[in-house]
């Protein structure tokens, strides 16, 4: 499979190289190959993207990027990160326990609105999906 790839972006840039010289000697099947190789390519980078770790999946609060600086007034790059915890949570509506990687400004969130109604606004705002939650005990 990995040798196939290669042959097809070789073929892909000889193609490139044809073409920029003018001319157009490619076989019809590398062309079919070389066809499911770009649709592939744009399925990949079409794909949502997952939890990642540091995040708050309520808030969606995650590391910032500052710089620490000395008494000489020097400044080094650094991480904010954010007060993240895993937590379990009973879910009254699902009567189901659910683990969720929050912040504690997500908690305060949580214990302010409900837990309903706090990951519904989650989910709307795109922090927090069907795979994110990690369902505990069925």
């Amino acid at each position: 499979m990995a040798e196939s790839k290669k042959s097809c972006y070789f073929a892909l840039c000889l193609w490139h190289l044809l073409k920029s010289t003018g001319e157009d000697a490619l076989p019809g099947d590398m062309r079919s190959e070389m066809a499911a190789m770009t649709v592939e390519k744009k399925k990949l980078k079409d794909k949502p993207v997952t939890a990642m770790s540091k995040i708050c999946q309520i808030t969606g609060k995650k590391a910032m990027v500052g710089n620490n600086v000395s008494h000489s007034k020097r400044r080094t790059k650094r991480k904010f990160n954010v007060n993240l915890f895993n937590k379990k949570f009973f879910w009254p509506e699902q009567e189901i326990w659910i683990s969720l990687t929050i912040s504690a400004a997500g908690l305060r969130t949580i214990n302010k609105l409900g837990l309903d109604a706090a990951m519904r606004q989650a989910a709307e705002k795109g922090y927090l999906t069907d795979k994110d939650i990690k369902f505990i005990g069925f």
